[in-house]
């Protein structure tokens, strides 16, 4: 359809260029209907001052409703959706019939462009809104559910199926000890080993579970699980990646739904217990939160209440005789998870989201490993659009739940729209272009007020999982890579392969993304060159042009290119910086416990509270001073008390913090059972991922210049031996 829109317009343009008459007289036509508008679609003949009221009554409105109620409920929620749904549809419409510049072919074809990406944004956003008329959460559900699993009553045997390609031996070794620690008896482990590595082999075997691989890797991930399933046979199966680490209560919070004979996979969401790095990058590690955040927090709930949730990959539950009876996970996509739930949700079966957080992962390290994962999710996604599991056209799905889904094709197109707005400026500084035909008057009546509602309840609306400024700033990072996955896609959607994602990288030093940062450099000195230009236009044009209504539009079109050419550059800079990945040099995470620690040093014993702690180490506040005669590499025996937890280490350095005295530890000789301790205390107590809310749009913009006045690479030149700090717990 998109496509077909594409060629459609294409053919139009190309026609009015060449000076089709027919066509020149349709353009003609649009171009007087443009000029002579509605009555209703004029913006009242009244001062500025007066035009703005409905924004500030329509704002006042929106603050109340946020006071009285701080997280969306079904009135509130349903009130400014509805709202916003008005604004929108009346924007729409005023852009349709009065704004199009359509007097040559080249202002036509421009501002055609422009009116059409913007429609595919607008129309993913109102079907978004659509979904929002209703939430569903499950935790009490949840709740009535467990007390069968805890009192012994519905107790299903469980597979735990870990597949593994190429992580490190100590980031599967945590996992697999978190899954040995969850309370659930009835549970099978099993490491999907798809590389036949000896060291994964001997992994299983210490830590007694068990060991599966096969002869190739034949459809990657979903062959690897269909591999597992074949040589297994209990009656539900948990699915975590080799980086996920579940809290003991997973299985119990999960399983009992499946007393529902209907309920095929139960999806929970992904949190992360490092920074993403784009926050890291940034020096906002414990400011900023994850760039699923939005999907997990938000975009899967509203996708839930329409039944159409999406199967993630990891930290799920799934039947296995359902998964049995539509052939398995599905190997013709990229994302076998989400078409695999697909397939069940077609056959009746039905795909369920607990929005709580029991399980843990690592977020890309790197932005080379985070862009590889984002452009591998987008191929495997527009891979649906070829397959028999598209959910667009499989039979089964109602009419919302083809919408739902569709939502998710074209966020992946909207990465064209973005493009185009980055170009927009250059293309009034260069070429002459007004792609919007406005006074002030009517931008303050009808665009104002939608842009600033949006703004307003924009955080809200999502539950605070990402300010609208910072969207900005994740999706520019990609657009330009992911603009070109898409076109590949659409013309060979199955040229590239699955490519893992890397985890468990380190590095001593800051490494530029060049390949990724290039086009976005172009494009700043573009929009730099193009800012001057227009403001020398600014001056020629106010010296030569006397026709008052000329130079009205022309003000407004100035006006309007240098905020979007102001706003266009400190984005595309951030991004830039964005793209400067930070020294790593640890890759063991650091968490902000507190545990009282007894500390002996030779024949003296000290008292602290840890104020780090991770696998390898700890850093402790003393309450009293160490002796003078202490040396690096001193050895120490540490109990954590409230732990039970006796451990031998090495002094790495001391100093002094908020003046407490302090010492940092490094473990030696850890047990397997100590590591185990160490394991659960760290990643595996119920309730101990907590989410943060991401900063508001003044806070945003307050960040922004903040990380523009003081880049990290400037003002962060020592890199520590340890991580900051990114999981509080």
């Amino acid at each position: 359809m998109l496509l077909s829109i594409v060629v459609l317009s294409g053919f139009l343009v190309g026609g009015w260029f060449a000076g089709d008459s027919t066509i020149n007289r349709f353009f003609a036509q649009i171009s007087v209907w443009q000029a002579n508008p509605p009555m209703w679609l004029e913006a009242p003949m009244v001062n500025d001052k007066y035009l703005l009221l409905p924004t500030l009554a329509l704002l006042i409105a929106m603050f109340v409703v946020m006071k009285l109620s701080p997280q969306p409920r079904v009135w509130s929620q349903r009130l400014v959706v509805g709202i916003l749904f008005i604004l929108t549809l009346r924007y729409v419409l005023w852009r349709s019939l009065s704004t199009l510049n359509l007097v040559n072919p080249l202002n036509g074809a421009i501002s055609l462009g422009l009116f059409g990406l913007e429609i595919l944004m607008l129309l993913s956003s109102l079907i978004e809104l659509f979904l929002m008329l209703n939430i569903k959460e499950r935790h009490r559900e949840a709740d009535e559910k467990s007390i069968a699993v805890i009192d012994g009553d519905f107790t299903p045997s469980v597979d735990i199926f870990i597949p593994t390609y190429n992580e490190p031996v100590f980031i599967v070794r945590r996992t697999i000890i978190g899954c040995q620690s969850l309370e659930y008896l009835q549970k099978t482990i099993y490491l999907l080993d798809d590389n036949q590595r000896l060291e994964m082999r001997e992994l299983a075997e210490e830590l007694g579970c068990h060991y599966i691989s096969r002869a190739d890797n034949q459809h990657a991930k979903a062959g690897n699980l269909n591999n597992a399933l074949a040589r297994s046979s209990s009656e539900l199966i948990v699915v975590f990646d080799a980086d996920f680490v579940p809290t003991k209560n997973f299985i119990t919070r999960t399983v009992g739904f499946f007393q529902d004979e209907t309920i095929a996979i139960v999806q929970t969401p992904q949190t992360f217990y490092n920074a993403d790095p784009i926050a890291r990058n940034l020096g906002l590690e414990n400011i900023l939160t994850p760039d699923e955040e939005v999907f997990h927090r938000h975009i899967q709930s509203i996708r839930d209440s329409a039944d159409s949730a999406i199967c993630a990959g990891t930290s799920f539950v799934i039947r296995r005789s359902a998964l049995e009876k539509t052939g398995g996970f599905v190997t013709e996509s990229l994302s076998e998870d989400y078409y695999t739930g697909v397939n069940l949700s077609s056959q009746g079966y039905r795909l369920i989201y607990l929005n709580e957080l029991l399980s843990a992962g690592l977020a890309a390290e790197n932005m080379s490993s985070y862009v590889t994962q984002r452009l591998r999710w987008a191929q495997g996604t527009l891979q649906g659009l070829f397959i028999k599991a598209n959910p667009l056209v499989i039979p089964g799905f109602s009419l919302t739940q083809r919408l739902a889904h569709l939502v998710g094709f074209l966020i992946w197109f909207t990465n064209f729209s973005r493009i185009y707005f980055l170009l927009m400026p250059l293309a009034y500084s260069f070429l002459g272009v007004i792609p919007i035909r406005s006074n002030l008057a009517e931008l303050i009546y009808f665009w104002l007020p939608l842009y600033l509602v949006n703004l307003t309840v924009f955080a809200w609306l999502n539950k605070y999982s990402r300010s609208a400024f910072l969207s900005d700033i994740y999706f520019l990072v990609l657009c330009f890579p992911l603009a070109v996955t898409v076109t590949q896609s659409l013309l060979r959607p199955f040229s590239k392969g699955f490519q893992v994602t890397p985890k468990g990288i380190s590095s001593d030093r800051y490494i530029f993304n060049w390949k990724l940062a290039s086009p976005l450099i172009i494009l700043f000195i573009a929009t730099a060159i193009s800012l001057w230009q227009n403001l020398c236009m600014c001056i020629v044009q106010r010296s030569l042009t006397t026709e008052v209504a000329t130079i009205a539009e022309q003000s407004v079109g100035r006006g309007l290119g240098w905020m979007w050419s102001i706003y266009n550059l400190i984005m595309i800079g951030t991004a830039i910086l964005i793209l400067l990945d930070a020294p790593k040099s640890d890759n063991f995470e650091w968490f902000d416990l507190r545990r009282v620690v007894q500390l002996k040093i030779g024949n003296d014993t000290f008292w602290g509270v840890t104020t780090m702690i991770s696998e390898i180490g700890a850093e402790i506040a003393l309450t009293q001073q160490l002796p003078i005669n202490l040396v690096v590499s001193q050895s120490v025996k540490i109990t954590i008390a409230e732990e039970n937890l006796n451990l031998s280490a090495a002094i790495v350095k001391t100093g002094f913090a908020d003046e407490f005295p302090t010492i940092r530890i490094h473990f030696e000789s850890v047990s397997l059972s100590q590591h185990r301790h160490l394991v659960e205390m760290l990643f595996c107590r119920p309730g101990q991922w907590k989410r943060q809310n991401a900063p508001g749009e003044i806070g945003s913009l307050w960040l922004l210049l903040k990380i523009w006045l003081k880049p990290r690479i400037v003002f962060d030149k020592k890199v520590d031996v340890s991580p900051v700090i990114v999981a509080k717990v």
